[in-house]
């Protein structure tokens, strides 16, 4: 219950180096951690200076007097290991001695590896193992006191008067040790999906990866994923709210009406990168008919919420509001027996047509309610799969051209878009990919 325990090669610098009189990683380790077992790896060669001079047990003996505490040893012998040197054993090694380890603690119990003690090949299958992160445990690093290769000679090593010299039993010696906090693979390969989603704008499914990992390792991107969820969503306050949070400017239109349409046509612009053509189809009208509103406000000073109110069936054309007025005058000469309803886009261009005096905002607004007119019922309506060539087909133009027409509209009604604006979806999966770093 509650206990701290530590599994530790034994290497070439434990317990106490003999180049620089300091404590060897494990005895290091035991100084800073103090803990409660101590499962002891050790090879042959390890064995044999272990029963020459007792020299591991010494010093933790010795150790736990100056601390005023008890440790247990529990040694892991393998007399008959030479090969040292072989990766693919102490993985599968190391792997089986934890989990029996692990079988006997608790989950108040705390588990220490040592990934400094050893030989290479030791150390890189104790990291493999955290890597792969079957255990939830703690890596310890312990620096040599030169910050640089400890040297393993031990010719003449006498452990007694090692132990009188050395400076780590000093009460303001230096804590050498340093917790690794190595991604594991399954973290690694989780946030390479993550990234993949965002660099397809597939937010929500980022999110839900994200979610699966911890906390911990989430806590400098998890909420900027939301933001972008929520952009995507076109649910601007929330979106807004943690973009503050973090200082991060992803929304270049500021004032709320132009900000309103200026992301739902980002939006399309994503649906179409993302292939997704009958939801981009599907999504046209309204922009279509909010951009010829714009336009006959800028170019011919008709605003059409004068002439209309708003219902439970939308925004419909008023009567009393229209009559006498040039535009019920445009509408019914366009309409034959035209009917008091919603407001179209067919009505809009007609009144376009007659109202606005250039010619290539005309072509415009005719184009895109071509578009509308060809297609969006037919994806509105029926179980359709569109693809771009038959959107070519039927409207004579591809998809990518119909965004630019939409593109170029916001000018015509008066909304100045910069060209980068476009690429702020882009620039904000750069800061977050940038903070998964």
């Amino acid at each position: 219950m509650n206990k701290t325990i530590l599994f530790s090669p034994v290497g070439g610098t434990d317990p106490i180096s003999s180049s620089n009189c300091r404590d060897g990683s494990m005895l290091h380790i035991c100084r800073e951690y103090k803990p409660d077992i101590v499962y002891l790896y050790m090879s042959r060669e390890v064995l044999e200076k272990q029963e020459a001079d007792d020299r591991y047990r010494y010093c933790l003996d010795n150790l736990c007097s100056l601390q005023g505490r008890e440790m247990e040893y529990r040694q892991i012998e393998r007399p008959d290991l030479i090969e040292v040197q072989e990766f693919d054993f102490f993985y599968h090694e190391f792997r089986e001695i934890i989990l029996d380890i692990m079988n006997d603690m608790d989950e108040t119990d705390e588990l220490l590896l040592n990934v400094s003690s050893g030989t290479p090949a030791m150390k890189s299958g104790l990291l493999v193992l955290m890597t792969l992160g079957e255990f939830p445990c703690k890596s310890i690093q312990v620096s040599t006191p030169e910050r640089k290769m400890g040297e393993h000679s031990q010719r003449n090593y006498d452990v007694e008067i090692l132990w009188e010299l050395n400076e780590d039993n000093l009460p303001a010696h230096e804590n050498r040790c340093k917790e690794i906090h190595c991604p594991t693979l399954s973290v690694i390969k989780k946030e390479e999906i993550i990234k993949k989603h965002v660099q397809a704008y597939n937010y929500s499914a980022a999110v839900e990866v994200a979610k699966t990992l911890s906390d911990e390792v989430t806590k400098d991107y998890l909420e900027l994923l939301e933001m972008a969820k929520e952009r995507a969503l076109l649910k601007f306050s929330t979106a807004e709210k943690i973009a503050e949070k973090y200082k991060i400017d992803c929304f270049p239109v500021k004032s709320g009406n132009q900000k309103k349409v200026f992301e739902y046509a980002i939006n399309l612009d994503i649906k179409l990168k993302r292939g997704e053509y009958v939801d981009f189809i599907r999504g046209i009208t309204p922009i279509i008919v909010d951009l010829m509103e714009r336009i006959l406000k800028t170019k011919a000073g008709i605003k059409i919420d004068d002439y209309c109110k708003n219902t439970n069936r939308g925004r419909e054309w008023d009567k009393k509001k229209l009559a006498g007025t040039k535009v019920i005058a445009i509408l019914q000469k366009m309409f034959v027996n035209f009917q008091y309803g919603n407001i179209s886009s067919k009505h809009l261009l007609a009144i376009i047509d007659d109202m606005v005096a250039d010619a290539s905002i005309k072509i415009l607004a005719q184009e895109l309610r071509h578009v509308e007119k060809k297609i969006r019922n037919m994806a509105a309506h029926e179980m359709v799969s569109v693809t771009d060539k038959e959107i070519a087909a039927m409207t004579g133009f591809t998809a990518k051209v119909i965004m630019d027409k939409i593109k170029q509209s916001f000018a015509y009604g008066g909304i100045n878009i910069k060209k980068e604006y476009w690429d702020s979806y882009d620039e904000m999966n750069q800061v977050i990919i940038g903070r998964m770093k």
